[in-house]
């Protein structure tokens, strides 16, 4: 975690003061949604609350809104971080989980957004396929934030990014290795890393690698940022020399039936002390969570000092406030 020792106030209100950067009123659907300027802009001004918090600033500068939380999966850090995030902004959070949500009804999409945002001032929404999100957003007037679908997970994407330039400084240029399912957490590593300019290297099972399109997309976005993108099946050629080393689970959520097939095919893509041992020296090593300890990381890692899972989990409140507070307009 960041040192809170010695902040600069007036150096925090002059971040905080660096206005919405055309951010107001905008849908985040997925980090490619940004441009590197708008992605670094959130960055920053998540640090400046973060630092803000900490010396005891409590400004609470969407008071009055009210953000629909829509949450049609588990949940454990998403809701904590946006319930909260919210909360310390001065808006309430209108929370709907589960088989209580939104959409549990059989309402259209349409039908149902129409009707919801006439009570509320920006939608956050985890839910499964992307398309859904993108349909609510075709409906609303107010801004819709993806919290997670089966394609991407952008607001984790933007935790994990502060969290890297908390612990390794500038992201331009790091080396970041991801090991295992090409799933929507690697998808947004391709993204998080074309619009920061990094070396992200994907190492996946044959059959499990990211979807075409989204490594057509990152690649030429990353051609604008000097980024380089490279997908293979080989966990120790990725993690060589890697700044940032990241797993997620074998198995996402509605994939559980799948359990034992996919541990089979994943032997060989654990990240454990072996695999950490060809990462640079000063490696980091990253989990969005929930970890299968034993699984796709070893204890032994997870609990290492390398390990800045928890910093990875706090930073879910502090760029998620971030954007909340830059699409809302009030940052």
């Amino acid at each position: 975690m960041s040192d809170e020792e010695d902040i600069d106030l007036s150096a925090i209100d002059e971040a905080l003061a660096g206005g919405c950067g055309g951010l107001f009123g905008r849908d985040l659907l997925r980090l490619l949604d940004l441009t590197p300027a708008e992605f670094t802009l959130v960055l920053d001004t998540a640090a400046a609350q973060k630092a803000a918090w900490a010396a005891g600033k409590r400004d609470q500068p969407c008071t009055g809104d009210t953000v629909a939380v829509i949450l049609e999966k588990p949940s454990l850090r998403t809701r904590s971080s946006f319930e909260a995030g919210i909360s310390r902004l001065g808006a309430h959070p209108l929370v709907m989980s589960d088989q209580n949500s939104a959409f549990s009804r059989g309402e259209s999409v349409q039908d149902t957004t129409l009707v919801l945002e006439r009570f509320v001032d920006a939608i956050v929404l985890r839910t499964f396929a992307q398309s859904k999100i993108e349909e609510v957003a075709e409906w609303a007037s107010v801004p819709v934030i993806n919290a997670l679908t089966d394609e991407f997970h952008p607001c984790q994407g933007l935790a994990d990014a502060l969290t890297i330039r908390e612990h390794k400084g500038d992201l331009a240029g790091l080396k970041l290795a991801y090991v295992g399912d090409g799933n929507n957490m690697a998808h947004t590593y391709l993204e998080l890393g074309a619009l920061a300019g990094m070396e992200v290297r994907i190492a996946t099972p044959p059959d499990f690698a990211p979807l075409e399109w989204v490594v057509d997309d990152c690649r030429e976005a990353a051609a604008d940022t000097g980024a380089a993108i490279d997908v293979g099946c080989d966990p120790v050629a990725a993690v060589d020399g890697a700044d940032v080393v990241v797993t997620d689970t074998w198995t996402s959520m509605g994939e559980e039936e799948e359990h034992d097939t996919r541990l089979k095919a994943f032997e060989g893509f654990q990240v454990n002390a072996a695999l950490m041992a060809h990462a640079a020296d000063d490696a980091i090593f990253m989990h969005c969570l929930p970890a299968h300890r034993g699984e796709e990381v070893t204890d032994e890692v997870v609990d290492a000092d390398c390990s800045v899972i928890y910093d990875e989990a706090e930073n879910r409140l502090h760029t998620q406030k971030a954007l909340l507070s830059l699409v809302l307009g009030a940052a």
